[in-house]
């Protein structure tokens, strides 16, 4: 009997979190190990999954570790899942960040128990939605991996002190900007408004097919009327694209990244924002070849505006977490160039970009959270000098700043080079230019803020004087993303291999495959 390996990956932290509920009640070191076993247990496999891949299959769409459940059959439900080389390295980024969260969120006191049983159902949905092949249930896990966020910002946030200014202010100032409460229902707001545009294109979709079946494979040999394709790709494209952060329904993220706790804010920009580019390229570039042929243009331009734009944003900031998340805005809008390329390389690069973004932006709010639990601020401008005392804090963070701004040897610069590429062979060169501008822009900021806080001269705060560096647990956190950024960046085929089985078969339906 085959293991349901895949099944075994997705529940195991949601049976985390039922035994941390259950058993680890005011007893928060078991909480923690509870935490650790679940999501380990996770990693393993996902790493075991990785290496037993078969990366010859690459001339059709081509599932493996498949498993299939009838849920609902007279309405054509069932609990089908699988992997492809794209949803493969997917899961692997959501084992590495939620492994690396947990020992990054090891010191959290306040109400422990309940903080890892809501982030270990959240990451369930991630990992239900990676490997979905049925509609109705992805969307399902989908809810599942946004909603936890309300409570796990809310409760454990921060809030940051923001100055409403212009005409605008006094409202700005009634609606508590800048408050971990603000955050929580702003982005639960807009990600359920996502929410309704993805279950109208399904059902939309359920209907044409004959009302027989929600399974990604049978749909996707179904030939939709031009028209349903057209508006069916906008309403996958807005409602999946707000969790990427197209432009300009991308606010709730800045504000979600700087109030998430350190762990959440990992999951947030890491992996939770990757969710929504993947949707796009699975059911809009999946199902709907017409509307993306027609709607590419759109998709291309808005994730120029993304790039130039969240990097300028990024230049203005003065909070540390407000500069990273405007960052993972610039930078997932390389991610949405990368698809609307619809050329091999560019599309390699965007999925390739989905996991070094996710690493890098995981590492960073990982380090990020530190230098606040040490230090107790997050102003760039009063912080100084902080390499003398934390040497491997401004390693980590150094690491994850040049693979931001694009450094050969990182997985930065493997992803942003094949998107690059991929843009001037694409049927518009031109989007290539506010990229490489964006490229600029980030490595602007990146240098500035690492010099900043780490590597120029001591603050004048006595504060500030006797800061200790990284301790026990948290170094895991830090050895194991900084090694994945380099790993990848040195070797980057062991990605690309996998990618390459799935997208070539995407292209082909696309008719834009070599």
């Amino acid at each position: 009997m085959r293991v349901p390996v895949l099944s075994i990956i997705t529940w195991a932290p949601f049976l985390g979190a039922v035994l941390i509920m259950f058993f680890a009640r005011h007893r928060p070191l078991l909480v923690r190990w509870l935490a650790l076993l679940s999501t380990g247990t996770s990693f393993v496999l996902s790493l075991g999954i990785y290496w037993a891949f078969d990366r010859t299959q690459a001339d059709v769409p081509f599932f493996q570790f498949y498993e299939e459940l009838p849920l609902v059959p007279p309405l054509g439900i069932n609990y089908q899942v699988g992997v492809d080389g794209m949803s493969l390295l997917m899961v692997l980024l959501t084992s590495i960040i939620i492994f690396a969260g947990v020992f990054a969120s090891w010191t959290v006191k306040e109400r422990s128990q309940e903080f890892y049983a809501l982030l270990l159902v959240l990451v369930t949905g991630v990992y239900g939605v990676f490997v979905s092949l049925d509609l109705f249930v992805l969307f399902l896990f989908y809810e599942i991996a946004v909603l936890p966020m309300y409570l796990l910002i809310g409760i454990w946030g921060s809030s940051g002190e923001i100055r409403p200014q212009g005409i605008f202010g006094w409202a700005l100032r009634r609606t508590g900007v800048g408050t971990k409460e603000y955050a929580a229902m702003k982005l639960t707001l807009y990600l359920l408004f996502g929410s309704a545009f993805i279950l109208v294109g399904i059902l939309a979709l359920y209907v044409a097919a004959g009302s027989s079946t929600f399974s990604f494979l049978e749909m996707e040999g179904i030939q939709f009327d031009r028209g349903l394709q057209s508006w069916v790709f906008l309403a996958f494209y807005v409602g999946f694209g707000i969790l990427a952060g197209i432009w300009p329904l991308h606010t709730w993220s800045p504000d979600g990244h700087a109030s998430a706790p350190t762990a959440v804010s990992m999951l947030h920009a890491g992996v939770l924002m990757k969710l929504g580019a993947y949707g796009v390229v699975r059911l809009g570039l999946g199902l709907l070849p017409d509307g993306t042929q027609e709607w590419v243009w759109l998709v291309g331009a808005i994730a120029c505006v993304n790039i130039v734009y969240g990097a300028l944003s990024a230049m203005a900031q003065t909070d540390l977490k407000y500069v990273i998340a405007y960052s993972s805005v610039s930078h997932m809008g390389v991610v949405m160039l990368g698809l609307a390329t619809l050329t091999e390389t560019g599309l390699n690069g965007s999925v390739f970009q989905m996991f070094a973004h996710g690493i890098m932006t995981g590492l960073f709010f990982a380090l990020v959270g530190l230098v606040y639990e040490k230090a107790h601020s997050r102003a760039i401008f009063s912080m100084g000098g902080f390499g003398q005392m934390m040497p491997g804090i401004a390693t980590a963070f150094t690491v994850a700043g040049l693979s931001s701004l694009g450094l050969p040897a990182t997985a930065g610069f493997v992803a942003e080079f094949m998107t690059f590429l991929g843009a001037w062979q694409s049927t518009h060169p031109w989007w290539l230019f506010p990229a490489v501008i964006g490229a600029f822009l980030t490595t602007v900021y990146v240098l500035r803020v690492t010099k900043q806080i780490f590597w120029g001269p001591k603050a004048a705060d006595p504060h500030f004087q006797h800061l200790p560096d990284a301790q026990g647990p948290e170094w895991v956190a830090l050895v194991l993303l900084v090694g994945t950024l380099v790993l990848f960046g040195v070797a980057p085929g062991i990605a690309i291999g996998p990618v390459d089985t799935a997208t070539l078969p995407l292209l082909l339906r696309l008719g834009g495959a070599p």
